[in-house]
């Protein structure tokens, strides 16, 4: 069965950072593209970053581009997003995709 359970999300300031994780089981980062998304209240879920095993790229949105970095630790078999220079218009619940698997969501406060 894949699960996937994202931590790390809380309430930070406009200009800060945070990490969020995203922790596997029954399936590998290795094998599978990955990707975060995010939900602000009253949009749709959109799409922020994706690996694909494929060639090995990443891939970021204009709105996160300079500021996300998605890296994973496969030993781990974990999945990480660190956020920098946050935007209150960053706030949103995000989550991890893989295999079609979705996690519960971590909650991203950003205040002004």
């Amino acid at each position: 069965e894949v699960q996937l359970v994202e931590s790390g999300g809380g309430l930070v300031q406009a200009g800060g950072s945070l990490r969020l994780s995203c922790a596997a089981s029954g399936f590998s980062f290795d094998d599978y593209t990955v990707a975060w998304f995010r939900q602000a209240p009253g949009k749709e879920r959109e799409g922020i970053s994706c690996f694909t095993t494929s060639d090995g790229s990443t891939y970021y949105a204009d709105s996160v581009k300079g500021r996300f970095t998605m890296s994973s630790d496969n030993a781990k078999n974990t999945l990480y997003l660190q956020m920098n220079s946050l935007k209150p218009e960053d706030t949103a619940v995000y989550y991890c995709n893989g295999l079609n698997s979705w996690g519960r969501g971590a909650q991203v406060t950003v205040s002004v």
